[in-house]
């Protein structure tokens, strides 16, 4: 979605050198090189934005903002040395009429003045009042949320107010690369249709702005206000500590708590996630333990004073370091009993490598967690999704109808940086509403189901089969080619006497994603390893497999195919496997066979995304 349209002005690419003392000027803009890795930069003109050029294989600048004479912040962007790959803004209008002057500190040596003047960046540093935001990316979602521009990466502080679902994240509009950690804000109303919105928290004194919560205060607990929106992020600085903010006016911008830090701890601790327990009238907070491999639970009666309760943690899987936690309650199987859900995303460590989602099943009494134990008295490791790309996922505070929607990341730490786009990177998974089934095995596992939003996306199907036998000649059906292919394929199969069928997603180019699933083993694998450009990482090709739940030999997908992504949901969301793919170009076709034996399509549609 397009929220600044129009195009750069012809100044980009201009540059005069001026003065024997080392100025140099563009239209409205004065440059000093001090020496070889210190340049000021005067801004003489009034526009909205300065354009920062950028080149992603740089080492950052450390650009000190000073207004008035005064550091106003300090911001670090990747400045072109030898060619531009693309501009990001830094908005002047907060400081129309003051005298502003950025002190910029190079990493890379120089030899001399002369030869730092040369750096890309100087001539085509430029002011203008517009931002071309326009899409230039084969590989941006078409119905899955990004950001217009830069990095991002955890979803943070969701909550639902007044019929509008509000998604911060994780974000870096100086690059497309982490750094500048901010919370960058969008707004929906059918979870589908993404407005964005200023940037709402950007880093104070005390460190950057990390992963956190927040919540409606309905009782006025903090003194802010009934109904105010509280949250709660981790502020990182030399030390990680939790800082607390409250907005007035629904989210759009956020006030600080003065008395900030309101925890402080003596090791690495982050990503609070908050929210109201009205049976023990409190506020509860999970906060990810992150090199202790364990969560900590704190109370309070107002969100400012804070005591430890309790600990879980040092079991499931414990490589890399414990984050984003989220706890809440659901009901299971559709009954009146209820159990408590842990989240607790971890990097690396993941199930196929990085970054990955695990859970637990337990109870919570107020102040601890305890997590159920299997038949043979160990807490299980179990996963919330069986791809690659889905990490950080945190649930949204007062969803309606008491709905536990969630929302994830949908890349992975071991390649973000490295995928094939650069305007933006990273997306979010499509919004998932969560419940809790009992398997075979007796045990009570997490499922996943797109959210009933997603059902509006679908047009007028392009393809409809029923009771159509499967053998070793594959049946094949087109995939719609309007959107680039994007759509949703519904495939109800009965395996019959077959051991194993394959699903195979392909296109012209001999590029293809293969899912199989195997009959007698209960799993379906998705093989991305020929699935298009995979090697720009050698963490990327990859086969993931997930457990299917299932013991009857059917087995129901609902797979949905985006520019970049392919999430799969299989048995009313019993399993889901989230994987970004980057076909040079669509998918067009997708074939079914069977290896051995004969099987049965029961029911396929193929629904194009409007």
């Amino acid at each position: 979605m397009n929220i600044i349209k129009s195009s750069l002005t012809a100044a980009m690419m201009l540059g005069a050198i001026a003065g024997a003392a080392g100025a140099s000027t563009t239209e409205g803009i004065e440059i000093d090189h001090l020496g070889v890795n210190n340049t000021l930069v005067r801004i003489k003109g009034e526009s909205k934005y300065l354009l920062l050029p950028v080149q992603e294989s740089n080492d950052d600048a450390q650009v000190n903002v000073l207004v008035d004479g005064n550091l106003d912040r300090t911001i670090n962007v990747r400045l072109a040395k030898s060619k531009v790959d693309y501009y990001v803004p830094f908005d002047l209008t907060p400081y129309r009429g003051r005298n502003i002057v950025m002190n910029i500190v190079t990493s890379q040596g120089r030899t001399s003045v002369r030869e730092a003047k040369d750096d890309a960046c100087w001539k085509n540093l430029t002011l203008s009042d517009t931002l071309d935001t326009t899409n230039r990316e084969k590989y941006r979602p078409v119905y899955h949320h990004t950001p217009s521009y830069g990095w991002m990466n955890d979803p943070n502080g969701m909550f639902y107010k007044d019929g509008v679902w509000h998604l911060y994240y994780q974000y870096n509009p100086y690059g497309s690369k982490w750094q500048n950690m901010s919370w960058g804000h969008s707004t929906s109303k059918d979870l589908i249709h993404w407005t964005h919105e200023p940037i709402a928290i950007e880093p104070t004194g005390l460190g950057t702005v990390f992963s956190g919560s927040c919540a409606l205060d309905t009782t006025d607990s903090a003194g802010f206000g009934s109904d105010a929106v509280i949250g709660m992020y981790t502020s990182a600085g030399v030390s990680q500590t939790q800082s607390l903010v409250w907005s007035k006016d629904n989210g759009r911008t956020f006030e600080f708590y003065p008395s900030n830090p309101v925890i402080t701890l003596e090791s690495e601790a982050r990503d609070p996630n908050m929210f109201w327990d009205a049976k023990a009238g409190q506020w509860v907070l999970v906060l990810a333990h992150a090199l202790d491999h364990e969560m900590l639970i704190f109370t309070s009666p107002d969100m400012k004073d804070w005591t430890l309760r309790s600990s879980f943690g040092k079991v499931g899987a414990q490589d890399g370091v414990w984050e984003c936690p989220d706890l809440f309650k659901l009901k299971v199987d559709g009954t009146d009993k209820e159990k408590w859900v842990l989240i607790c995303n971890l990097n690396p460590g993941g199930i196929f490598g990085g970054s990955a989602t695990q859970y637990f099943v337990g109870d919570f009494d107020g102040n601890t967690f305890k997590a159920d134990t299997d038949a043979a008295g160990n807490i299980p490791v179990k996963w919330m999704d069986f791809g690659k790309d889905h990490y950080a996922t945190v649930s949204w505070s007062d969803a309606p109808d008491n709905r536990r929607t969630a929302i994830g990341w949908m890349s992975n730490w071991q390649y973000a940086g490295e995928v094939p786009t650069m305007q933006f990177r990273s997306a979010n998974t499509l919004p998932r509403d969560l419940s809790l089934f009992t398997a075979s095995d007796g045990e009570l596992y997490l499922a996943s189901t797109p959210s009933p939003e997603m059902k509006a996306l679908r047009g007028t199907p392009t393809v409809s089969v029923r009771n159509t036998d499967i053998r070793k000649k594959a049946v094949s059906c087109p995939l719609p080619a309007a959107n680039g292919g994007v759509c949703e394929i519904l495939v109800d199969v009965n395996a019959r006497k077959s051991s194993k069928i394959n699903l195979t997603l392909a296109n012209n180019a001999g590029e293809k994603v293969v899912m199989l699933y195997d009959v007698a083993a209960h799993t379906l694998s998705f093989d991305r390893r020929e699935s298009g450009i995979v090697d720009f990482s050698q963490d990327f090709p990859a086969v993931t497999v997930a457990p299917t739940f299932e013991e009857n030999g059917k087995i129901s997908l609902r797979i949905f195919i985006d520019k970049s992504s392919i999430e799969v949901f299989g048995n009313d969301g019993r399993f889901a496997m989230t994987n970004l793919v980057f076909p040079e170009n669509p998918y067009t076709s997708l074939s079914i066979s069977s290896t051995v034996g004969n099987a049965r399509i029961d029911n396929l549609k193929i629904y194009p995304i409007k």
